[in-house]
């Protein structure tokens, strides 16, 4: 039970009532001077000491502990006499042994201060915020060496507002370095200061794109697949929403409502009178409405509000939409309290407003739900092969109604397949960027040219392994370290617990 008392002379071990009490002594052996090294028994006096140790049976231990002050037989040496130390088990003016010191460290190093001060509490070993913080602070740092392959990324500090900057050992995920901002002056400085790096894997940062070019010129950047896809990914959805009018006339029609009529209203208003030569201000003033209003509902060739589909979220009626859509075909006057009844009987667990609401919606006369323009993202972005047959099916209907949709469709597929790394994936890829560039997809254009600005980490980043996804699990580690710190722990403790192994 106390072997970790082993190397004193124990005496005596009393119940306390609310703690186990030890009593013990140190045990009559030689031990060096700490300043000349001389060995020595001679005792000069005695000196009690009182420690906590591990808790036994979930209550504290209290070890009185007699340590003796020794004489050192060198009459030249800086210290006559000194107090012996027990080294593994006593520091120097610790209240607590190393072994207990080791365990609330360990419960801090995971919860920092509060919560380890509570957790403590119940594990028997009682310590303050402040003690378990300066428990952490004392954990030691591991040995950093410059790896040749490292990975540079940004977290939020307070989003918006400050951000600071994680380095990483990109082959095996060991925390490096910690700087306070992502200014490229800040990295440029650390590069100096740390020689050795061969290779770095970034997102599309031009400020850390900068900082390594200035420093080491003859490094390899990585840009971050990950971050191609994603930046990819928004362009789609954008190209997608701006042909709504196009391919979203493959959804069942619907009645229309008070905003489909206020929009046709508008439209013709606006058409009639640019028509009779009025200027866009001007039909501002008359109509009572924006400009900007004007000049979008100018660039329509047709109210397309009325055919783009609504985002409707999934209901509890939507598992007997064929019921109610069967009943108001074959009775268009049925009272909405007796279709209540009858799909309550099939189970329909939802109040009578909510079915209101959905067959005021037009809901029920479709015979599928509506496609979102996020909907034909998702399908457009999707592998095949991991497609359903009815999505399959809708996504082919999607890209006939368009033909924008079907050359996008084809851009992402060519993309998606460079986005595993092979030598020759840069000559496709700028087959693929000529190829974006000939078909009337402006915001794809954009992302095109952002590939063209930064070719050389794109290059890199499809034809070599390296990436930036362990970086990115680090900063979901960072976030975890502080929703657990709150905002209440300044950036060296911070920088302190992201670098702790």
């Amino acid at each position: 039970m106390f072997s970790g008392l082993s190397v004193l002379a124990i005496q005596d071990v009393t119940d306390g009532g609310h703690a186990v009490v030890v009593t013990a002594q140190t045990r009559d052996v030689a031990v060096p001077c700490p300043m000349c090294g001389t060995p020595t028994a001679k005792v000069h006096g005695y000196h009690g000491r009182t420690v906590a140790d591990v808790p036994v049976d979930g209550r504290p231990v209290v070890v009185y502990l007699r340590v003796r002050r020794l004489a050192c037989p060198v009459l030249d040496c800086g210290r006559q006499t000194f107090r012996e130390q027990v080294p593994g088990l006593l520091e120097r003016h610790q209240r607590r042994t190393v072994r207990l010191v080791g365990q609330i460290s360990e419960v801090t190093r995971e919860l920092c201060g509060r919560a380890a001060s509570r957790l403590a509490r119940v594990l028997a070993a009682p310590v303050s915020r402040s003690t378990a913080l300066r428990l952490l602070r004392r954990l030691p740092l591991p040995r950093q060496t410059v790896p040749r392959v490292i990975g540079v990324d940004d977290f939020a500090l307070r989003r918006r507002h400050r951000y600071a900057t994680i380095i990483i050992d990109a082959e095996t995920g060991r925390r490096v370095a910690v700087l306070p901002d992502r200014e490229a002056a800040t990295l440029e400085s650390w590069l100096r200061e740390h020689p050795g790096v061969e290779v770095v894997c970034r997102d599309g940062s031009a400020a850390y794109a900068e900082a390594v070019r200035r420093v080491l010129p003859d490094a390899v950047q990585v840009s971050d697949r990950w971050h191609l896809w994603r930046n990819l990914c928004d362009k789609a959805l954008l190209e997608v929403r701006a042909h709504a009018s196009c391919w979203a006339t493959i959804n069942p029609p619907r009645p229309g409502g008070v905003r489909e009529q206020t929009t046709r209203e508008r439209w013709n208003k606006v058409h009639t009178l640019l028509d009779q030569g009025v200027g866009l201000l001007d039909c501002s003033r008359r109509l009572g409405v924006a400009l900007n209003t004007v000049k979008r509902y100018a660039r329509m060739p047709e109210p397309t509000a009325l055919r783009i589909a609504p985002a409707y979220r999934p209901t509890l009626v939507d598992p007997y939409r064929e019921h109610l859509r069967v009943r108001r075909a074959a009775d268009p006057a049925v009272p909405v309290t007796q279709l209540l009844r009858e799909i309550r009987e099939l189970g329909y667990p939802g109040s009578a407003n909510l079915l209101v609401r959905y067959l005021n919606q037009g809901r029920a006369e479709g015979d599928r739900a509506v496609t979102t323009p996020r909907h034909a993202g998702r399908l457009l972005l999707t592998d095949p092969e991991n497609l359903r047959p009815k999505e399959t099916a809708l996504l082919e209907k999607i890209t006939a109604a368009c033909p924008e949709m079907t050359q996008l469709a084809d851009l992402v597929c060519g993309f998606a397949a460079l986005l595993k790394p092979a030598e020759g994936n840069d000559v496709k890829l700028t087959k693929w960027i000529t190829s974006a560039h000939a078909v009337a997809l402006p915001h794809l254009h954009g992302f095109a040219n952002g590939l063209e600005i930064d070719r050389l980490a794109v290059n890199a980043g499809l034809t070599l392994p390296y990436h930036n996804g362990r970086t990115e699990g680090v900063n979901t580690r960072t976030k975890r370290i502080m929703r657990q710190m709150h905002g209440r722990a300044g950036f060296d403790l911070l920088q302190h617990r992201i670098l702790l192994p």
